[in-house]
């Protein structure tokens, strides 16, 4: 029921109008700070070194992701120093305009989780809980925003594109089924 209501309702449209903006105002803001001179490899090499820990059994609660910063993220730092400015700037920058919103919305909610799962609480649960409602809401959310445009016309390319001529049907997530 409450998520028949984010998705449909124009009221619950202009609240995400509100969420969505200055959910992306935090992701615009903390990638446009990072641009030029970010390096993550003291970071990651912080999230290695003192990973989250049971404190009863003394076991790593997050041991693959543990294995996957030792493994691939710190070996590739100088990507990951671009790749999470750029991220964050565009999730922020989508969001605020309102194009690919549930998509933005989607990649947030997956840095947010990457942060956590390395121990960073910081702002994490709360942009978690506003990017949670955003995604819930799907092309709702991006109902005031480019998503009045783009939404149609990618129903319209994709039906195009398809052999038999019909258009997927779009979800309230705004991603084809």
């Amino acid at each position: 029921m409450v998520i028949k209501w984010l998705s449909e309702n124009k009221y619950a449209a202009g609240l995400m109008l509100v969420l969505r903006v200055y959910l992306g105002w935090q992701w615009l803001s903390a990638g446009w700070h990072k641009l030029g001179g970010f390096d993550a490899s003291g970071f990651l090499k912080g999230a290695i070194g003192n990973p989250v820990i049971d404190k009863g059994t003394n076991e790593l609660i997050y041991p693959t992701f543990t294995a996957f910063l030792e493994h691939v993220a710190l070996p590739n730092a100088q990507i990951i120093n671009v790749l999470i400015p750029i991220g964050e700037c565009l999730v922020g920058f989508g969001l605020i305009v309102g194009a690919l919103t549930t998509a933005a919305a989607f990649f947030g909610l997956l840095m947010n989780f990457m942060f956590m799962f390395a121990g960073t609480v910081s702002t994490n649960p709360w942009l978690l809980l506003i990017g949670v409602l955003v995604f819930a809401a799907g092309a709702n959310a991006g109902k005031f925003g480019l998503d009045y445009w783009v939404i149609p016309y990618l129903r319209t390319l994709i039906r195009k594109l398809r052999k038999d001529g019909k258009a997927p049907e779009i979800g309230h997530s705004g991603f084809p089924r």
